[in-house]
């Protein structure tokens, strides 16, 4: 099966797109590849571009220059209705007069499918989002988890080849964001679509997508396995991004970056420490280094074994790694 997926074009190509909205560039020349079946997470902060550049995927923007192929098909000059995309927005955007089963069976009755065969899709996306019984209600008896799977089962009824998801679990709490992460990653291989995945959360990037596109200012200025792009940012920013807690600086133009991994408590010389923060896990301790200030995670019996208002911590040089201050 993989090999047939590999002889395929990708769900998704992006050349050099482009989008402008009056003086501000919100995309600039973004180009990345969607593998068939495969999920690559578009993430940044707030206003680097990642939800223009779904958008103009979607066709619900057009591109001031560049190219959209979907399925190896350029479908840059096309409206979204002939992208054959599955959209899930952030606020679900259910049709609220319309049963459950109605907002799903929506999408293939808009293709053309006979209502029974859209019915039929609609309850297998629905067991497949894993809310079968809700197909009777209508959205406004749903709660919040609910209305977000039925909007995931309305995408995958449609069977596209390929899934757009903006920012699909911001409006819900921690305890529903870490129960859907949990289910999504199987949704989505189970749907067997490529899937791009729009979110500021390095969490829900790293447990949901097998690449990931790190966007700043209107580029993507990191692309790549997210293991990888987590395990090694190209940049300073890129790492203060991810949640890099040791980037330190190095010489002119450069910075330092201390993974966690290089830290060894209880070994070498006593640092003071200069700031706790518990935590459910354990305790974040900050320890003033020659290198600099360095945070690191310990458990709580670690923390119990503090000297004092020192801790002895030897660091690794092996593992250090210069990258670009781009800060």
């Amino acid at each position: 099966m993989r090999q047939n997926r590999e002889a395929m074009p990708p769900a998704l190509t992006l050349h050099a797109l482009t989008k402008r909205f009056g003086s501000t560039l919100a995309a600039d020349g973004v180009s990345l590849s969607v593998p068939q079946g495969e999920t690559l997470a578009l993430l940044g902060p707030s206003g680097c571009g990642k939800s223009t550049v779904l958008r103009c995927v979607a066709g619900l923007e057009r591109p001031d220059g560049g190219r959209v192929e979907i399925g190896g098909r350029d479908v840059t000059a096309l409206p979204p209705e002939a992208r054959q995309v599955g959209l899930v927005f952030q606020d679900y955007a259910l049709f609220p007069h319309l049963s459950v089963l109605g907002n799903v069976a929506y999408g293939p009755r808009r293709r053309g499918v006979p209502r029974a065969e859209a019915e039929a899709r609609a309850r297998g996306a629905l067991a497949l989002a894993q809310v079968p019984e809700l197909e009777g209600r209508r959205p406004a008896q749903l709660s919040g988890g609910q209305q977000q799977r039925v909007a995931l089962a309305r995408a995958l009824a449609t069977r596209s080849p390929l899934l757009l998801l903006d920012e699909p679990l911001s409006n819900l709490d921690e305890r529903l964001r870490a129960e859907l992460r949990a289910d999504l990653r199987g949704l989505f291989a189970a749907s067997g679509a490529g899937v791009l995945l729009v979110t500021h959360d390095q969490r829900e990037a790293l447990a949901l997508a097998g690449q990931v596109a790190v966007m700043r200012a209107g580029r993507a200025v990191q692309q790549g396995g997210a293991a990888e792009v987590f395990a090694r940012p190209a940049t300073a920013w890129v790492a203060a991004f991810l949640g890099w807690a040791n980037v330190l600086p190095g010489p002119p133009g450069q910075a330092l970056l201390v993974p966690e991994a290089a830290l060894r408590p209880g070994e070498g010389e006593p640092c003071p420490v200069i700031a706790r923060q518990p935590g459910e896990a354990g305790v974040a301790v900050t320890v003033s280094h020659p290198l600099g200030p360095l945070t690191l995670h310990l458990s709580v019996r670690e923390a119990a074994h503090l000297e004092a208002d020192t801790l002895r911590l030897d660091v690794d040089r092996a593992g250090l790694r210069e990258v670009p201050d781009d800060r």
